[in-house]
């Protein structure tokens, strides 16, 4: 078991340039950043229907417009921990926040469908460096004790962002153009930029490991190939050559990856972390949940404007309390639960709530014409999901050293971009077996299905949650009162290094 992950420097923790608590500017670049990604995921599925008109081709066709930016994510995240250690954590977070607005901007002005699938391409990019360098930042930065209330705020940007995104979309493409979705991007991420700029503090890089490129490659393709068989499987099917090909291939490939890793002296993807049983439940746990959560949204959203009628605007809307729910579970998570339950019960709560309240979903949907009930049900849902986001983010890296958080971090958020795709897959694959473009009756078993199916995939979260240790994630548990690094009189925080560190302007 490695040692509990050191945090930043005391000094450049409390104050980075012009006076601002670096645990402030950490979050607010790394939340903006991480909230502009994953709303990307969903604000553009709104607009592929007039994307399509606007460049005359087919459905078919504009659906590349969203693989690649996925592919792109999964082709990226692999490289982010080694660029975040070698160039300084600062430098790589502004540049992929940087990277993914100007791929918006690009985006915006695209004049052919080809430009508008590569531009999001340079999108995915920036998206999929930013998710691992920031939540890098993030563990070096807090102490483990005070990890939970980050994963609060990070909260925001992992359960509000899905959610909006069919509700902004719809109000864009409807009032402005299609292009407006990518142009909000650029205000917010220029911003985010220039206050980064300003206010963090780059922590000193590592001396140059060894790229490793053989591990990268290997990583890049697996994974951009196994989401890319995972998105279009559903709609393309499963036992078509392409994908078939793509599944196989990228399986192969990942692997081949695993043996190569396993013996590299400094790998690119540090398999070996998952040896580590904290870090691979907490991963399994959050992988697992966001197959859950980004399938059920999916399959609600499909399900309101399909059976119900609505527009894609008022579906968004509909699903809107999830998200508050989300917000709401991880400030209760953050000051009471997480504390209460401790590490391994409180995630056994947030992983069985969201089963049973999805289970309830499927059989309360079809007898609720007015959808009084459904509502309460997706805030209670999302109640608990936002206990998983928190004590996943808070626990999973209470046993990893400050070395390998970067390696950590991006496994993690790895598992997290796939399961969210898989989620998608699961569902539509469910619904397209089960016959929904029948008669009512078989719509609706469909659906029902498909969040039965959902509901019992995140058991396999709930059996993971089983395997965390309190033990080892204790010193994530927040304490009631805290002393402060540094002061006379008072003991160093245990989660500190002896020698301080002068970070690099």
């Amino acid at each position: 078991m490695s040692a509990p992950p050191a945090t930043e420097p005391a000094e450049a923790t409390r104050r980075g340039g012009r006076g601002v608590s670096q645990k402030v500017a950490v979050c607010v670049v790394y939340v903006a950043g991480l909230f502009l990604s994953t709303l990307d995921m969903t604000i553009v599925n709104v607009a592929l229907p007039t994307i399509g008109r606007a460049f005359d081709v087919p459905a078919t066709a504009v659906d590349t417009v969203s693989i690649a930016y996925l592919v792109s994510l999964a082709v990226s995240v692999p490289a982010s921990g080694w660029l975040g250690d070698r160039f300084g954590g600062k430098r790589t977070l502004l540049t992929a926040v940087a990277v993914f607005t100007a791929g918006s901007a690009l985006c915006g002005t695209a004049t052919s469908l080809g430009q508008l699938v590569v531009f999001r391409v340079v999108q995915g990019a920036g998206g999929g460096m930013l998710a691992s360098v920031g939540m890098a930042m993030l563990l070096r930065t807090f102490a483990p004790h005070e990890r939970v209330r980050a994963s609060a705020v990070l909260s925001i940007a992992n359960g509000l962002a899905p959610t909006m995104g069919p509700v902004l979309g719809g109000i864009l493409v409807t009032q402005v153009s299609w292009r407006a979705i990518f142009y909000v991007n650029v205000p917010v991420g220029v911003l985010a930029t220039a206050f980064g700029a300003l206010f963090l503090r780059n922590r000193p890089a590592r001396p140059a490991e060894r790229f490793d490129l053989i591990g990268f490659l290997l990583a890049a393709c697996g994974f951009g190939l196994l989401m890319y068989g995972v998105s279009v499987g559903p709609e393309q099917g499963w036992w078509t050559v392409p994908v078939v090909a793509a599944l196989a291939c990228g399986a192969v490939l990942l692997t081949a990856m695993t043996v190569a890793e396993l013996r590299s002296r400094a790998p690119m993807i540090d398999v070996r972390l998952l040896r580590d049983r904290l870090f691979a439940s907490g991963t399994t746990v959050m992988t697992v949940e966001s197959v859950t959560f980004l399938g059920t949204l999916f399959t609600l959203t499909l399900y309101l404007q399909d059976e119900r009628g609505m527009t894609a605007l008022a579906a968004g809307l509909t699903t809107f309390p999830e998200a508050v729910g989300v917000v709401t579970g991880s400030q209760l998570a953050s000051r009471v639960l997480y504390r209460a339950l401790r590490p391994r019960r409180h995630l056994m709560l947030g992983a069985g709530g969201t089963s049973a309240v999805i289970a309830v979903m499927a059989l309360v949907l079809p007898l609720d014409p007015g959808l009084w009930l459904v509502v309460p049900l997706l805030f209670c849902m999302g109640l608990a999901v936002g206990q998983v986001f928190v004590g996943t983010q808070s626990a999973s890296f209470a046993t990893v050293s400050d070395a390998s958080s970067g390696r950590a971090s991006t496994l993690f958020n790895v598992g997290r971009r796939l399961g969210g795709a898989a989620g998608v897959a699961v569902a539509t694959t469910v619904l397209v077996t089960a016959g929904t473009a029948g008669d009512r009756t078989a719509a609706g078993t469909g659906y029902r299905a498909a969040f039965l199916t959902l509901a019992a995939v995140n058991l396999l979260g709930l059996y993971a949650a089983t395997r965390v240790s309190d033990s080892a994630a204790a010193h994530t548990i927040p304490r009631p009162e805290q002393p402060t690094a540094g002061k006379p009189g008072q003991p160093r925080d245990p989660g500190r290094p002896e020698k301080e560190e002068e970070p690099q302007p």
